[in-house]
């Protein structure tokens, strides 16, 4: 019996070793500009260190409906600006009636810059000054 006990000690200890070393996890906070300032968000960001892949969720919350603004737009896109590139359109944040919507993605940086920004279009080739939330992601 005393046996069974340690094998399963070791096993939980190969476990919480493998998972330690392969993977981070950790939120950022997404900050609002003035054209939203009632917005809220987050960035919650899980990593793969041996694969070099980061999973990221962004969730907002109090977001108005991108037709509400002054002047209004169309859609808000979700960019992710690597540190040594130029920003990639990651697709379009959808935004219900309930002021909240999310978004998941995936990315080969560890080290980039989050943009939310308010576009006429779904699908520009570059971000617009128009950026209604933001944050650094550093891993």
């Amino acid at each position: 019996m005393r046996q069974k006990g340690y094998y399963v000690l070791v096993l939980v200890a190969v476990a919480m070793l493998t998972l330690g070393v392969t993977a981070w996890a950790k939120t950022y906070a997404l900050q609002a500009t003035s054209i939203t300032p009632g917005a809220t968000g987050s960035v919650d960001v899980k990593g793969d260190k041996t694969g070099g892949n980061t999973e990221m969720t962004i969730k907002v919350d109090h977001l108005a409906r991108p037709t509400l603004l002054t002047p209004p737009a169309n859609e808000y896109v979700v960019w992710i600006a690597p540190e040594d590139g130029a920003p990639q359109n990651q697709g379009v944040l959808q935004v219900g009636d309930n002021e909240k919507g999310d978004l998941k993605m995936t990315t080969s940086s560890s080290k980039f810059r989050v943009l939310v920004t308010a576009e006429t279009e779904p699908h520009p080739k570059t971000p617009s000054n128009r950026v209604v939330l933001q944050s650094n992601v550093q891993e």
